[in-house]
C-alpha cells in the first residue's frame, strides 16, 4: 500500500447536490482536519470510491435517480469491506425511502437535518475509525495470504528434498529384499522397508497438512465398491499389524455396496484409522473392521483393544495436531493430522465420522458413515489390445541427474524384468532414446541444463514415440505438479520414492 493510496483511503466523500450542504459540511470537516471531497454526481462518487475512501456522506436527494449504482458497488465489496454510509435526511427520517436505504446499504448512519456540529463530527469520526479497522483487516488478510503461500512453498520444497534421498534408499532396500534368501536377511529388509514407508508417510503428511489448511484437498470421484477400498486399506497396514502380533478381523457385506467417491482418498481414511488402531494398541491386541449397509448408508466401524481415549478428549480427537496420551510408547509418532484428514475426506464425501471410547485402557471405536449409491453395474474390463509385443524384455530408460537414484531404480527395474538403460543428463537421454527405442521412460523433472519437461517435449516430437510411456518420477507431488506433467505429455506421475508394486503396475501396462 503506497502513501498516496493510504491518503485516498482517509477521505470522506460528500454527495449533496441540493443547497449549500456540501460547502457547509466541507468547512466543518476542515475545522476538524478531516479531508473531504465533494462529488458532482453519483457516477463521480463511485469513481472516487474505487480509488479509496473512508466513508461516503449522501444527501437523501442524491439517491432519487441513482439507478442502482451505489447498491451495485456495495454488493460487490470484498469480504473485509463494509463501507460506512452517512445518510443526510429531511426532518422526520422514518420514511419508507430511508428504510429501504438502510436495508440496501447495510452500514448506514442516519443524520436528520438540521444536524448539530458535534453530532455530525462524532458520526464522521466513528465511520472513519470503523473503516480504518476494515483496512487493517485487509492488510492482515493479505499478509496472512503471503505467509500462507511461503509456507506452502516451503513445505513443497521440504517434501521434495526429503523424497530425493529416500528414493535410492527405498530402491536398494527393495532390490535387497527381492534378492534375500535367508530368513534372517528377509526380516532385516522387511524392517528397513517398514521404516522407509514410515518416513514416506511423514513426508506425505507434510503435504496433507498444507492441503487441509488451505482447503484444497481434491477428490476424483467414481462409483467404487466399498469392499475394494477396505481391501486396499487393510493390505496397507497388514504388515504393521502382523509385526505387532495383532489379531486383525475384517468383515464386509456379502452384497455389493457402492459409494460415489475417490477410491484413493477413501482407502486413506480407513488405512489411517487402522494405522491408529495398530499404533495405540500394545502387542498381541485385537483390531477389528466391520462394514455394513444400513438405511441407504454404509457404516464402517474400526475398533481396537488399545489405550482408549479419555472422555474429556473425545471432542478434540479430530482437531489438528492433537495426539493421544503422551505417555504411551507410540504417542509421539506422526504429525497428529491423520484424524483431521479423515474427517475432512469423509465430510467431503457427504458422510461423517465419530469417535467412541469407554475410557483409558478400554479401547476405541471410530465409525464412518457414507451415503450409498443405488445399484450400479460393475465397470466393464476392457479387452487387452495387441500392442507391439516382441520376444524379450520391456525396454526402459531411466533419466535422473541424481546418480544414486538413477542407478538404484535401474537395478530394481531389472529385477522386475525390464531391460534398462540409465542416463544422468538430457543429452545422453536423447541419444539413448534414439538408439535404444525404449517402451517406457522414467524421467526426473528438476535436472540442470535440460530438465525433464524439455526432454519429454523432444521425445514427443519424434514420430516413433507415439506409443512410448513417459513416467514423471519426481520429488514434486502436488496436484498442480501432476496437472503440469499431464499437460506436458507424461502418461504417469509418480512421487519419489515409488514402491515396488507401483513400478510393477507401470511395467505391466507398457506396450513393447
Amino acid at each position: 500500500m503506497t502513501v498516496a493510496s493510504e491518503n485516498l483511503e482517509r477521505r470522506l466523500l460528500i454527495l449533496a447536490p441540493v443547497g449549500r450542504d456540501a460547502s457547509l459540511m466541507g468547512r466543518m470537516l476542515r475545522h476538524d482536519a478531516i479531508v473531504s471531497v465533494a462529488c458532482t454526481d453519483l457516477e463521480a462518487a463511485i469513481e472516487e470510491l474505487e480509488r479509496g475512501a473512508a466513508a461516503i456522506l449522501l444527501a437523501e436527494e442524491a439517491l432519487a435517480d441513482n439507478d442502482g449504482l451505489l447498491e451495485a458497488y456495495i454488493a460487490k465489496q470484498p469480504p473485509w469491506s463494509d463501507l460506512p454510509v452517512l445518510l443526510l435526511t429531511r426532518p422526520g427520517a422514518d420514511s419508507g425511502f430511508v428504510e429501504r436505504a438502510i436495508d440496501t446499504f447495510g452500514n448506514v448512519t442516519v443524520l436528520e437535518r438540521p444536524v448539530r456540529m458535534v453530532a455530525f463530527l462524532s458520526a464522521v469520526r466513528s465511520a472513519m475509525r470503523a473503516r480504518a479497522r476494515q483496512y487493517q483487516t485487509r492488510a492482515y488478510m493479505a499478509e496472512r495470504e503471503l505467509a500462507d503461500r511461503r509456507k506452502d512453498e516451503f513445505l513443497a520444497t521440504l517434501a521434495h528434498e526429503l523424497r530425493n534421498p529416500l528414493a535410492p534408499i527405498r530402491n536398494w532396500v527393495s532390490v535387497l529384499r527381492l534378492s534375500a534368501t535367508g530368513q534372517s536377511a528377509s526380516h532385516v529388509w522387511d524392517m528397513m522397508d517398514r521404516q522407509v514407508n514410515h518416513m514416506v508417510r511423514l513426508v506425505d503428511d507434510l503435504m496433507e497438512l498444507s492441503r487441509i489448511t488451505r482447503g484444497t484437498i481434491e477428490l476424483r470421484r467414481e462409483p467404487v465398491a466399498l469392499a475394494d477400498v477396505i481391501s486396499a486399506a487393510v493390505e496397507t497396514i497388514r504388515p504393521l499389524a502382523d509385526a505387532a502380533q495383532h489379531e486383525l478381523l475384517v468383515q464386509v457385506p456379502g452384497d455389493r455396496v457402492v459409494v460415489d467417491g475417490d477410491p484413493v482418498r477413501l482407502a486413506q481414511v480407513f488405512s489411517n484409522l487402522l494405522n491408529n488402531a495398530v499404533k495405540y494398541t500394545d502387542a498381541g491386541g485385537r483390531i477389528g473392521l466391520v462394514a455394513r449397509r444400513e438405511f441407504g448408508r454404509a457404516i464402517v466401524s474400526v475398533t481396537d483393544s488399545g489405550i482408549g481415549i479419555e472422555p474429556a478428549a473425545l471432542p478434540r480427537v479430530f482437531d489438528m495436531f492433537v495426539q493421544a496420551d503422551v505417555t504411551h510408547r507410540q504417542a509421539q509418532t506422526g504429525l497428529g493430522i491423520g484424524l483431521t484428514l479423515v474427517r475432512s475426506i469423509v465430510e467431503m464425501h457427504g458422510g461423517r465420522v465419530t469417535a467412541r471410547s469407554a475410557g483409558v485402557g478400554q479401547g476405541s471405536e471410530f465409525v464412518v458413515e457414507l451415503p450409498v449409491m443405488r445399484s450400479v453395474a460393475a465397470p466393464a474390463t476392457p479387452a487387452p489390445g495387441p500392442g507391439r509385443r516382441a520376444v524379450g524384455l520391456p525396454r526402459v530408460l531411466v533419466v535422473d541427474d541424481n546418480e544414486d537414484a538413477a542407478d538404484s531404480l535401474g537395478a530394481l527395474l531389472r529385477m522386475l524384468g525390464a531391460e534398462v538403460r540409465v542416463a544422468h543428463d538430457g543429452r545422453t537421454a536423447l541419444e539413448l532414446y534414439g538408439a535404444f527405442h525404449p517402451a517406457a521412460v522414467f524421467l526426473d523433472l528438476g535436472m540442470p541444463g535440460m530438465d525433464g519437461f524439455e526432454i519429454a517435449r523432444r521425445i514427443r516430437s519424434r514420430p516413433e514415440s507415439r506409443d512410448a510411456m513417459l513416467v514423471a518420477l519426481t520429488g514434486w507431488g502436488q496436484e498442480k505438479d501432476r496437472r503440469r506433467t499431464a499437460a506436458a505429455g507424461f502418461n504417469r506421475h509418480l512421487a519419489k520414492p515409488a514402491d515396488v508394486e507401483t513400478l510393477r503396475s507401470v511395467l505391466a501396462s507398457v506396450s513393447w
